[in-house]
């Protein structure tokens, strides 16, 4: 039997209290979760920002996978510590060589040209497009690596090989920081450095900034000299015989910068395809004439004192680095010469 019209109204009328007070529940409701969804949003992204700003962790220890594998023999990366390993993109990527007995060093270069903060450290990498990093390897030394571990803890801006910190076995820890940097960093340039030198960050910058036509360069302060074939001399060379009596042309060892596409070869080399020199920079200068590389001599790397347009400061040819590094790089940071004067020269210098 069909219900009346009026039925059909009455229900009508009593159920749009209800509908209104459900309806206005749902609204509220919705714009409540889009403002949870906001906010979790923008904290994720303000999150987000401030660790990949300042909360890395600047420091990474790098192991050798020797096993060989699949990679058919050649030495391969792994890494301790550090976050994400994706290859970071910068313009040059600096490895500061030092050692344990080289603690007095580093302060002192934290106190002078290179930062020793996070934020510091990288303000200095937006404003030059470089990275800076402290290269150091391993000691049986338990004490020693304790100390290295509390530094480490502090600072957090050292670059650790799996590698025995030895002098008379540089060339080796020298190729494990380019094969190193180059699987941490995607880099233009990517240079040695000693803990003894005075530097002016913004000016090597400007130099490795360059347009060049050469895709694979050698940048340094070349030298050629006598083969040092006396065991009793600082830099005898056991292998001269096979050099002759004059040195190539090669970059002096304080600082030094490869190009990518160099780094690129010597990465893709076995380790045991080297032949290694006692001289670390002469053994990277003869890797250099085996391939097609560009020598470029720049001698603002190799300043007996800072001028106007100085990149490297120390005291050829007298010691290879400052001789007293701990109290000269502070002397020389007083200086308005050194530490203030401008990144370019003025037009009266040029």
């Amino acid at each position: 039997m069909p219900m009346p019209k009026k039925f059909f109204q009455a229900r009508s009328q009593s159920n749009s209290p209800n509908r209104s007070i459900l309806q206005a529940l749902c609204i509220l409701i919705g714009i409540t979760g889009v403002l949870l969804f906001i906010i979790a949003v923008s904290r994720g992204r303000i999150g987000a920002e401030s660790k990949c700003k300042y909360g890395k962790p600047l420091s990474v220890s790098v192991v050798w996978d020797k096993s060989g594998g699949s990679s058919g023999g050649s030495d391969r990366l792994g890494f301790v510590s550090g976050g994400d390993q994706k290859r970071r993109k910068v313009m040059g990527f600096v490895g500061i060589q030092t050692g344990f007995a080289s603690v007095g060093r580093r302060k002192a270069l934290r106190k002078t040209w290179m930062p020793s903060d996070h934020q510091g450290l990288q303000r200095l990498e937006e404003a030059t497009g470089l990275a800076f990093r402290f290269i150091i390897g391993k000691t049986s030394d338990a004490s020693k690596m304790a100390e290295l571990r509390k530094e480490v803890e502090e600072y957090d801006d050292f670059l650790m090989l799996d590698i025995v910190e030895e002098y008379s076995k540089l060339p080796y820890k020298t190729l494990a920081f380019f094969k190193a940097a180059y699987a941490l960093y995607d880099s233009e340039f990517y240079v040695k450095a000693d803990d003894d030198i005075y530097l002016r960050p913004d000016r090597l910058s400007l130099l490795l900034a360059k347009e060049r036509t050469h895709s694979q360069t050698y940048l340094g302060c070349m030298k050629k000299g006598p083969v040092f074939t006396d065991p009793k001399l600082k830099w005898y060379e056991p292998l001269g015989h096979m050099l002759g009596k004059e040195y190539f042309l090669h970059a002096y060892g304080p600082i030094y910068a490869l190009s990518a596409d160099v780094v690129s070869s010597l990465v893709a080399l076995r380790n045991d395809s080297f032949r290694m020199f006692s001289n670390e920079d002469v053994t990277i200068g003869a890797w250099m004439l085996a391939m097609n590389v560009n020598h470029e001599d720049n001698r603002q790397l190799c300043q007996p004192e800072c001028t106007a347009t100085s990149i490297a400061v120390w005291d050829i040819p007298k010691c290879s680095g400052l001789c007293n590094p701990e109290k000269k790089m502070l002397e020389l940071h007083k200086l308005e010469s050194c530490a203030s004067s401008p990144t370019l020269p003025s037009d009266e210098d040029e």
